[in-house]
């Protein structure tokens, strides 16, 4: 549990010439563009006690503030520098288009990008308890495999959710397609059927720290829910008063959901495909390909630290806003790395070309099992990884059959799956001479 900070009174005589005397002094500004909370900036204080350097931060963070009401309930935040820089960053490089953004043509989108889409699928779920190797995954996926369990389900539902959430970006946001998300996002992972795609109709919800059992935050009653949610889909679709930057938005749509809670499970995994959809809606694409839920795995006692600052603060919104901004710098920079490495095997798949036979795509396939010799292919995954028809899968594989590097494994009467062939690691070898 964190320490709740003291409790400050900024009528108190001297404390803007104290603001102002740390400001000038460079105090403020470190901890202001790192949004930190009460149990870092104790430790912060030079000239003044804890408490003051507190009370100027709280001053300097009010003067700045921008305020916004759901209801009854109300939530600021500040914008900082390090905010408006990575929003300047984010509008140049979300936006716009592949080649100048991270250098690969649009006809390349699909090969290079599709395995960032399940990457995010699957650590969506893996966050809210989803148990399986990526690898598994990921070959689930690809060859349209049917769950065997309730973690591939998740994984598998919140894949075909960012799928539909692509497919309906541009509609506006309603609590009916609000709840159409949910019940894609949990069909089948539920304890109970009846709480897929249903707000909670009870009281008995809330998010407790597992270590200790403590509740942490209790949510708003289920009664409040549909003028709550209302508000939110309104915030959702419409401009701000005063202007909002649709980044921020995105950030505080999916705080909301997360706040609000207004579902008995699946919050976490709702709230993070509605910032997707705000996200592509707004413009910026990109989004769809950015792994955000990968780096919140990564940090994510940050993550829920970020909530709990937010409401131990008077419900600051600025500790998650600047979290979430921090994570998609991460991501976009992990994406940036990932496009590099396909492009680098693309580059080492073009030497397979010169083999007798092989074209750039069965090249690629080549190269997918030089990489792994124990890989099973099939013809709906062929067809996923290269978006082209099942038929033309089927005629790549089976050109790979013919020129001696795949071996076929019959399935049934009507579906083969494709392995490393006896002679591949021969065939490939000619390249060496």
């Amino acid at each position: 549990m964190l320490e709740l900070p003291p409790k400050i009174d900024l009528n108190t005589d001297g404390i803007i010439e104290l603001m102002v005397s740390q400001d000038m002094a460079g105090n403020l500004r470190p901890i202001i563009n790192e949004y930190l909370y009460w149990d870092k900036v104790k430790y912060k204080a030079r000239d003044c006690k804890p408490e003051e350097l507190w009370a100027c931060i709280k001053l300097y963070r009010r003067i700045r503030s921008t305020n916004l009401s759901f209801g009854k309930y109300h939530f600021s935040f500040t914008l900082t520098d390090t905010m408006q820089q990575l929003l300047h960053e984010f509008d140049l490089h979300i936006g716009g288009n592949l080649s100048s953004n991270i250098g690969i043509s649009e006809k390349d989108k699909t090969k290079f990008m599709v395995n960032s889409i399940m990457e995010e699928a699957i650590s969506s779920s893996q966050i809210e308890g989803a148990v399986t190797t990526r690898k598994k995954a990921k070959e689930m996926i690809r060859q349209e495999k049917k769950p065997r369990n309730k973690s591939e389900q998740m994984i598998l539902n919140n894949y075909l959710t960012m799928r539909h959430i692509v497919e309906h970006k541009e509609e506006t946001l309603t609590q009916e397609r609000m709840l159409r998300i949910h019940s894609l996002m949990t069909a089948g992972t539920l304890d109970g059927k009846a709480d897929e795609g249903a707000f909670r109709d009870g009281d008995d919800v809330y998010v407790v720290n597992h270590i200790n059992s403590e509740v942490v935050h209790t949510p708003p009653s289920h009664n409040e829910l549909d003028g709550l949610m209302g508000y939110l889909c309104m915030f959702f679709n419409q401009e701000s008063d005063p202007f909002i930057h649709p980044i921020i938005k995105g950030c505080i749509i999916h705080f909301m959901i997360g706040w609000l809670h207004p579902f008995a499970d699946g919050n976490g995994r709702t709230a993070r495909a509605l910032f997707y959809w705000y996200m592509l809606k707004n413009g910026y694409w990109l989004t769809e390909f950015l792994s955000i839920s990968r780096i919140i795995q990564d940090t994510k006692a940050q993550y829920e630290k970020a909530y709990l600052y937010a409401e131990n603060d008077g419900n600051d919104l600025g500790y998650f806003i600047h979290y979430h901004l921090k994570t998609m710098d991460k991501a976009y920079a992990a994406l940036k790395a990932y496009i590099n490495r396909k492009q680098r095997e693309v580059s080492q798949a073009a030497a397979f070309m010169k083999l007798p036979g092989v074209n750039d795509r069965t090249a690629q396939i080549i190269k997918i099992i030089y990489d792994d010799g124990d890989r099973v292919l099939t013809a709906k995954e062929i067809a996923n990884l290269f978006n082209v028809s099942h038929f033309t899968a089927r005629a790549d594989l089976k050109s790979l059959q013919d020129l001696g590097f795949l071996e076929a494994v019959q399935v049934n009467k009507q579906k083969k799956n494709y392995i490393k062939s006896k002679n591949f690691g021969k065939l490939t070898g000619q390249l060496k001479n």
